[in-house]
């Protein structure tokens, strides 16, 4: 399975402006800028999906774990907050902060936190953080 997104950048780093979208059409030409990555202008950015790709993919990851460990979770609300920051080699991702709350009726705290750790350290876009990047690059 494969899934495609795609973006485009006009202009220079801090004048120039950009859009994405992604393959369902879900995203289409969504707007982002300097502005909107680096300044607190209304939008989205790069890390802002990122994070939100990770929430995402934890609470599912952990509904099949808990569902494993059996147990039907009612509820799972997961907040990602990825930390972009200035670093000597230039702005990066240094961490990223997962905070979880969920009903899981008959659930114990250690049945739910095993679950939890899992999730974390499987679902894929945790894995996705930790793989390898090839590229191809072409010049016109």
């Amino acid at each position: 399975m494969k899934r495609h997104a795609s973006a485009v950048w006009m202009g220079g780093l801090r004048d120039g402006k950009g859009a994405f979208s992604t393959e369902s059409g879900v995203l289409k030409g969504i707007p982002y800028s300097f502005s909107t990555r680096f300044k607190d202008e209304p939008g989205t950015n790069p890390e802002e999906l990122v994070a939100a790709a990770h929430a995402s993919c934890f609470s599912m990851a952990l509904s099949g774990a808990l569902g494993n460990a059996g147990f039907s979770p009612e509820d799972i609300e997961t907040t990602a907050t990825l930390n972009f920051e200035q670093t000597e080699t230039g702005w990066t991702t240094t961490s990223i902060n997962l905070e979880v709350v969920a009903k899981v009726p008959g659930a114990t705290n250690e049945a739910f936190l095993e679950a939890a750790k899992g999730a974390k350290d499987n679902c894929p876009i945790s894995r996705l953080l930790k793989t390898e990047i090839t590229l191809n690059a072409e010049l016109l």
